[in-house]
């Protein structure tokens, strides 16, 4: 991995660890989170009014998304939602931005330049390319077989969907809580073991609204938590991690603890690859870490140097991997959705239409 990817992986660590408390930086930075507080606010008063117009679609709009900045889970909670709301009777399509299309292309951080994929909406499949799609939605396409569109405008990408799929009668939106110009019918909120982090809006805190927004459940992912926050529809989301199967050969299937006493770099490209690290170490493994920046590219592979017998890698990064190692294994993550939060979820879906 190149020094510059190095470096912006360190400058995100640094900055969510400066966002978990309320030091020198937050309070620096807190004129301007009240700047941006006011902003968001009257943006989303201005949709609430009427002011700024709010598209409805023919079919419920179920949104997962978040309030902070970074992965909390999101992915893995759709993946579920999909298969769980289909044994409730339902066909769900997902809608996504596609964040990471610009990257895939390169070995480093997400790319500051301009997006250059269509402005359009694209459909996603299990042969679609990362590059084209980005790496969460083409993840989605593949483990759920849903139809899957994605487009920086969320209501062109939904009504594109059922147009092209008019057996679905429900959208999943991956992320796009902000995004109020899609009219939504259930919103869920999810949150890992950083909660609200100090409280502060951007950019001295982590939040892009305040942790008292409305929504209709809030998940928390976090195994080492013996309690959950006192807010409203609160439920506990479990992600653990599944057997892994080979990169080179994904029918070659083995479980974790087959791994236990090797040599093992685990990698994670991901906003909060800690997570991942410590899924494994509960799954009885002592691994090396490797922290990569966001939707990372993975063009070339980054372990060539690697003297490391097993190397373990999420889904979200192996769908960006198209170089032979025999030693990468794919780790996927399975998230369990309480009963309640789903009886929830079927009957305000009911009472929307």
């Amino acid at each position: 991995m190149s020094a510059s990817n190095t470096l912006s992986a360190r400058l995100e660590t640094l900055l969510t660890r400066a966002w978990q408390r309320r030091g020198w930086f937050a309070w620096l930075l807190s004129p301007f989170s009240l700047v941006f507080a006011a902003v968001a606010a009257v943006r989303r008063m201005a949709f609430a009014r009427g002011w700024l117009h709010v598209e409805r679609l023919a079919v419920p709009v179920l949104v997962v998304g978040n309030v902070t900045v970074g992965g909390t889970g999101k992915t893995p909670t759709v993946i579920a939602l999909v298969e769980a709301l289909r044994g409730a009777g339902y066909t769900p399509g997902v809608i996504s931005r596609g964040y990471g299309a610009q990257t895939a292309t390169q070995t480093g951080p997400r790319s500051t330049g301009e997006d250059t994929r269509p402005p359009g909406p694209q459909a996603v499949t299990a042969a679609s390319r990362a590059d084209e799609t980005g790496d969460e939605p083409l993840l989605i396409a593949r483990r759920t077989g849903a139809p899957v569109w994605v487009g920086r405008d969320r209501p062109a990408a939904a009504r594109a969907l059922l147009a092209a799929h008019p057996e679905v009668d429900l959208i999943i939106s991956d992320d796009g809580l902000q995004h109020y110009r899609l009219g939504r019918d259930v919103e869920l909120v999810v949150f890992d073991h950083r909660l609200g982090g100090n409280g502060f809006m951007l950019p001295a805190g982590p939040l892009r609204e305040s942790l008292k927004r409305r929504r209709d459940a809030t998940l928390i992912n976090n195994p080492y938590a013996t309690a959950l926050p006192p807010w409203p529809n609160t439920y506990a989301l479990k992600i653990e991690p599944g057997a892994a199967w080979q990169l080179d050969q994904p029918t070659l299937i083995r479980p974790l603890s087959q791994f236990a006493g090797k040599h093992i770099l685990a990698a994670a490209g991901m906003g909060a690859p800690e997570r991942f690290f410590a899924s494994l170490r509960a799954a009885g493994l002592s691994v090396a870490t490797l922290a990569l920046p966001d939707h990372y590219g993975f063009a070339a592979n980054p372990f060539d140097l690697s003297d490391a017998e097993v190397i373990l890698i999420t889904e979200k990064d192996a769908v960006k991997c198209h170089w032979a190692d025999p030693r990468v294994w794919v780790v996927p993550a399975h998230a369990a959705l309480d009963t309640a939060l789903l009886e929830l979820i079927v009957a305000k879906l009911r009472l929307s239409r």
